[in-house]
């Protein structure tokens, strides 16, 4: 009997982390789920520990490539899942043991829904709530609030070019749901803390920060029409995203959207997609 849900676990050199990522796999509610780990040219030790973990339990599976990066490393580890969803999952973070009972159950019971995902919370160098804007499509072309571990089918993933390889330093998973999702799909957040999400100095989300203006035009770079739809309506939606920011989302996202619609981008895409000049 296949397994109703396929974990993908990208590694890169985390032995000090994977092992509690593991057993957070090991902890979940539903039994009946398979966990890929693609180890992605580790030099730490990373692969022992993984592969001990596949001798405990035959549910996790263990492969190797050369490191070539976190998105071609879910993609090959998707290549081998056989689950009818997918539970992307890094290779230190962690996952509540009920996170994928409830979200299937979700999907059972409302099966026009494409994508699912829970509350976050964060911990190491930085602990507390991780606070993410509420989803709305028109707000995901200006910024990501989906976190990299959400649930969603398989049979979708196949609809699209999977995770983006040229997204090398980061939000490889904002671009992929740009992807994955449109509009009218329908997307529910669970209202728990399911997720833990792993802080670290040295972590990819560091290093996307240095680079986040290379980044988010890549992704504009990676989806033309999607942009050519809605570059003419930035201002608008930057009005209406931030009448609904928190403080705290304020504060965090607010740089992003001063940088975001600067003139010097829009005229760049402006000219790029050949529309119009705003008044």
């Amino acid at each position: 009997m296949n397994p109703e849900l396929s974990i993908i676990i990208p590694c890169y050199n985390q032995a000090p982390f994977i092992a509690e990522t593991l057993d957070s796999v090991l902890a979940q509610t539903l039994a009946n789920w398979e966990c890929i780990v693609m180890d992605d040219g580790s030099s730490d030790g990373s692969g022992e520990i993984i592969r001990e973990y596949c001798r405990k339990d035959s549910r996790i599976k263990y492969y190797r490539q050369e490191n070539g990066g976190v998105s071609r490393a879910r993609n090959n580890a998707i290549r081998h899942a056989s689950g009818e969803f997918l539970l992307p999952l890094d290779g230190d973070d962690i996952i509540g043991p009920t996170y994928a009972e409830e979200a299937l159950d979700y999907f059972r019971k409302h099966p026009e829904t494409k994508l699912v995902y829970c509350l976050a919370h964060r911990f190491g160098d930085m602990n507390g709530p991780w606070v993410l804007p509420q989803y709305k499509f028109e707000w995901l072309v200006l910024e990501n609030m989906i976190f990299c571990s959400a649930v969603f089918r398989k049979a979708d993933f196949d609809k699209t070019e999977g995770y983006n390889e040229n997204m090398v330093s980061g939000l490889e998973d904002w671009d992929f749901y740009l992807s994955l999702l449109g509009p009218q799909d329908i997307v529910y957040r669970i209202p728990k803390v399911l997720f833990f999400y792993r802080t670290r100095q040295n972590s990819r989300t560091s290093d996307a920060d240095a680079t986040e203006k290379e980044l988010t035009w890549q992704i504009m770079t990676n989806h033309p029409d999607l942009y050519k739809d809605y570059i003419l309506q930035f201002r608008r939606l930057h009005r209406e995203r931030a009448a609904n920011l928190t403080f705290e989302e304020e504060k965090k996202i607010g740089r992003f959207f001063t940088k975001q619609l600067r003139k010097s981008r829009e005229r760049k895409l402006l000219r790029l997609y050949r529309l119009p000049k705003q008044k």
